[in-house]
């Protein structure tokens, strides 16, 4: 995502002032707890469904702090991201990502993500999740390749890229996510609801860009149509070889320029959204099968995601001197393979968070053991928490969403119980979530509106709710 930093300090408070169990000098005061929600008539939505959540979740739990971050954090999406309209008759939701005024396909999806369990409680809630899943049905069409999109066809600060720029696009970054994402949310829309009105004409003919795209990106007929380059002194921030990456051998797995993150892959095959580019193509193949009843482009689906999963198992598995056989975070087919991962999602961290992998998988515990150690060359451990970050923003940078994902995919309540308070204790008394913040000293972070990490941290109260209740109650 476009990096924008902010950088605050708070009542002059220092690391030691923030560690892990202790409470600076901001938190003396019950004002502190006062709900940061915009007043009732600034909201962009309110559901009904979402207030009688985070009315039954926060009388579970005991800590009044982190009772009042979930109650912040939660709604953050529908309090100030969505945009609802009706065009043709039909739901339409544009949903901004925070502090930067554009949609990523990416950040759409997963910010409404955790409120689809409600939509049979709640008309207009699934209406709202309906019109971004047609409203990302429309972005496709104009641009596959697209990683974020304008309102309106306006054009942006980065119209300058060496790339085929639109009105219509914030920024034209590939990601193999981007087109996973959209799959994700409509399936298990269709699952929860059993509305399957969203698969129409244009869907489907998204959907089928879709595949042709992950084809062309396999790179067995050339390069393909995509390039990018910007005029940047972040190393990071464009491509390579004019535009097209560092080369790839053609084996099978899709190229993604691009990380999560918005930075460039090193080696274009990332191994994280390939086994989310299999989950999505086996969970089209089922929309097609059974709602198109159209055999011909399941079958296409289900061909290539075994395709790509043959050639995950090939290429993506290596033996690591310390932790043994574990998953690269990205691979080139020639045998080249780099041992990292990073804190956007999809990441290797993440797999069973998306399905991709079983939790128990031995190749995914040694995965995580490798990426949550100094092994990782972006783990970082300070005084205020430990966690991974990524190129985006730097050396010693942990994103809170890392520390969450590490939370949804453990079966461990004490490593549960420790992931929650190293959020609680980090969020530089603002009440909300961020992009990073510095390992020794929360006060130093970036982002103070990014609505994903809010609503993803709403998502593991909910889930820690469910399924570990003796946590928050202590």
């Amino acid at each position: 995502m476009t990096t924008r930093r902010h950088f605050i300090k708070l009542n002059g408070i220092t690391a030691a002032g923030i560690g892990i169990g202790l409470k600076p000098a901001w938190f003396t005061s019950t004002v502190q707890f006062e709900s940061r929600r915009p007043k009732l008539n600034d909201r962009k939505f309110t559901s009904q469904a979402v207030e009688e959540k985070i009315a039954t979740v926060k009388k579970a739990i005991k800590d009044p702090e982190l009772a009042w971050l979930f109650e912040n954090c939660y709604p953050n999406t529908l309090d100030t991201t969505v945009n609802y309209s009706e065009v043709n008759g039909r739901p339409d939701t544009f949903v901004i990502t925070g502090d930067i005024n554009a949609m990523w396909m990416r950040d759409s999806s997963a910010q409404v993500w955790p409120y689809l369990p409600l939509i049979n409680q709640d008309a207009g809630l699934k209406k709202l999740i309906l019109g971004v899943i047609n409203r990302q049905a429309k972005c496709i069409l104009i641009d596959p390749y697209a990683n974020a999109f304008n309102m309106r066809p306006t054009g942006s600060e980065w119209d300058s890229d060496n790339t085929t720029m639109k009105p219509e696009l914030h920024e034209r970054k590939w990601e193999v996510d981007s087109l996973c994402y959209p799959i994700r949310l409509a399936y298990n829309y269709w699952k929860i609801s059993g509305d399957s009105s969203f698969f129409d004409e244009e869907w489907q003919s998204a959907a089928k860009q879709i595949i042709n795209t992950f084809k062309q990106q396999q790179r067995k007929d050339g390069q393909g149509p995509y390039h990018f380059q910007r005029r940047t002194e972040v190393a990071s921030d464009t491509a390579p070889n004019g535009g097209y990456g560092n080369p790839v051998k053609p084996v099978g797995l899709i190229c993604s320029i691009f990380r999560p993150s918005d930075d460039a892959t090193i080696f274009p095959f990332l191994v994280p959204s390939n086994y989310f580019a299999v989950i999505s193509l086996n969970q089209l193949a089922e929309l097609f099968l059974d709602i198109g009843k159209e055999s011909t482009t399941a079958d296409t689906c289900k061909a290539l995601a075994n395709e790509v999963h043959e050639a995950l198992q090939k290429y993506a598995i290596a033996q690591h001197p310390v932790h043994g056989k574990v998953l690269a975070y990205e691979v080139d087919g020639y045998g080249n393979q780099l041992f990292m991962d990073d804190a956007n999602v999809p990441s290797l961290l993440a797999l069973p968070y998306l399905n991709a992998i079983s939790v128990n998988d031995p190749l995914y515990q040694n995965t995580r053991r490798m990426v949550l150690s100094d092994a990782n060359p972006y783990f970082f451990k300070g005084k205020a928490a430990e966690g991974i970050g990524g190129p985006h923003i730097g050396m010693n940078y942990i994103w809170p969403m890392s520390i969450i994902i590490r939370a949804l995919t453990s079966t461990n309540k004490e490593e549960i119980r420790t992931c929650i308070n190293w959020l609680k204790n980090t969020h530089a008394g603002t009440g909300f979530m961020h992009e990073s913040f510095n390992k020794d000293n929360p006060a130093d972070f970036t982002r103070k509106w990014f609505a994903w990490a809010n609503t993803l941290f709403g998502e593991l109260i909910i889930n820690t709710h469910k399924y570990y209740p003796e946590i928050l109650s202590i």
